[in-house]
């Protein structure tokens, strides 16, 4: 999913590296490098699935694995330390969408075998009880709900990547009559690579463009689009406002959310919800129907893996610190001993050789933040954070440096801290202030640009400070005459 690939258009502007995955995987990767013009700077190398092939040092097998994406792979490193293997992000399920089954004999193989030295598994579901629902369930309750809703438009929504879902909306809208209308850049992008590929089975007459909506009745539609997660800019939450320039929610519009909210999006997806209520619609989300399926094993699905893998060494990945405790308490329940279980977090770094593993030294691994085009670094954030909450408080003043004059102000603009015309007497307390320090300033030993701004910048500082009790963003402005 997006959170696997999102961030490679922005290391690439950095490092140069070869990308290695599945044709799928690549595929939705290759779309955000190819719009940063950056594909150039990669190779893009496909592998299938109980592939071995190396890359560098790396030995590497490539062993199918089910989750909520087609093609998932788990990843087994042949090392001189044994094997180590990656889980990547699973979930055991038997009756899978696409029929490609998790390659379990394979791990078991090699458990019996040279044996698995390190398992390194996904966690998020860590805290979730018994077994996740097959992604097949859900086709029963989206046909269901096509049933139950004959005669009206149909909108849903679910990630962009996520084809299994996306096939069996197909399928259920089809049963009825309608035909799919994808909705939102990446849906329609992800939508036409996968039925090029073959993994999506839509046929050519039951798929038709956003821009033919109006040639087909209410009960003839189903709308796929993006936006189950209440992202603000998305064909979902656009729809919500009204914004959306292709169609309007109405009172014979039914949404299916067929997701469920990633914790810290609770909010975002219920305001989403309430708008299309306040608009007529009929919502149906996974609080009131089965609609979604997670793709992420749960308690009993992970105590299988280990029992499968029965590695030496464990050390849960992906998922918040809770979800490794939880995990790692799950391992000790399998027979892994306490001490060769590490719960690791993102910078540490792990070692591992004769005497088994332990942490190395860490590495830098903060937050970086992106807006637009660029990285946002911690100090334009605090800066940010100041604007927001404070205000900007500007102070302009016109010195002459070599005649060691104040040559006019200062003038006091300001944003956000107080109104202008309601305060006159504070503008002038700042002004009388600054001018104060400012001639200090030219009087001094030394006189220079600098030293100005510095005078500005602690006059209107400490006079704001003292009469508000609050502390704005001080820009000095100070011109040379």
């Amino acid at each position: 999913h997006e959170d696997h690939v999102g961030a490679l258009s922005y290391a690439l502007r950095e490092f140069s590296f070869p990308l290695i995955g599945s044709e799928f995987t690549l595929g939705l990767a290759r779309g955000r490098i190819e719009e940063n013009g950056l594909l150039k700077r990669t190779e893009l190398i496909v592998v299938n699935d109980n592939e071995r092939r190396q890359f560098g040092p790396f030995d590497c097998e490539f062993l199918p694995i089910t989750h909520s994406v087609p093609h998932a792979f788990s990843t087994v490193f042949h090392t001189p330390q044994g094997a180590v293997v990656h889980s990547g992000d699973f979930k055991i399920d038997l009756t899978p969408v696409d029929g490609r089954l998790s390659d379990l004999s394979r791990i078991g193989g090699i458990a019996s075998g040279e044996g698995i030295r390190l398992l390194l598994s996904d966690s998020t579901n860590a805290e979730e009880h018994g077994h996740s629902r097959s992604e097949t369930a859900v086709g029963g309750v989206l046909y269901d709900l096509m049933h139950q809703h004959i005669g009206r438009r149909i909108i849903t929504a679910c990630f962009a990547s996520h084809i299994h879902r996306v096939q069996q909306l197909a399928d259920a809208a089809q049963a009825f009559g309608r035909v799919i209308i994808p909705l939102g850049r990446s849906m329609r992008r992800n939508i036409a690579m996968a039925r090029e590929m073959g993994v999506l089975n839509i046929p050519d007459h039951a798929l038709a463009d956003i821009e033919q909506i109006n040639d087909y009745e209410d009960g003839q539609i189903c709308v796929v689009c993006t936006g189950s997660q209440g992202e603000p800019m998305s064909a979902l939450a656009l729809l919500g406002t009204h914004d959306n320039r292709w169609l309007k929610v109405t009172d014979n519009d039914t949404v299916i959310l067929s997701s469920h909210p990633i914790p810290g999006n609770e909010s975002a997806v219920s305001r989403v919800i309430d708008n299309l209520i306040r608009y007529g619609a009929s919502v149906v989300h996974s609080g009131i129907a089965d609609v979604h399926a997670t793709g992420h094993a749960k308690a009993e699905e992970l105590k299988l893996f280990l029992s499968v893998t029965r590695p030496e060494w464990f050390v849960p990945v992906h998922g918040e610190y809770r979800h490794l405790v939880a995990h790692a308490r799950l391992g000790e329940v399998m027979g892994v001993a306490k001490k060769n279980i590490l719960v690791a977090e993102d910078g540490d770094s792990l070692i591992l050789d004769d005497d088994g593993l332990r942490f190395g030294d860490r590495v830098p691994s903060e937050y970086i933040y992106v807006h637009g085009v660029g990285d946002v670094d911690h100090t334009t954030l605090r800066d940010r954070q100041i604007l927001g909450t404070e205000g900007v408080v500007a102070a302009i003043v016109c010195v002459d440096l070599e005649r060691r004059e104040l040559v006019s102000g200062p003038e006091i603009a300001t944003r956000g801290w107080v109104a202008p015309e309601e305060s006159a007497d504070l503008f002038n307390g700042v002004a009388d202030r600054v001018a104060q320090l400012v001639r200090q300033a030219l009087n001094a030993d030394e006189v220079s640009q600098r030293s100005i701004e510095k005078a500005v910048r602690r006059a209107a500082g400490s006079y704001v400070g003292e009469k508000t009790r609050r502390r704005p963003m001080i820009v000095p402005v100070v011109l040379q005459a």
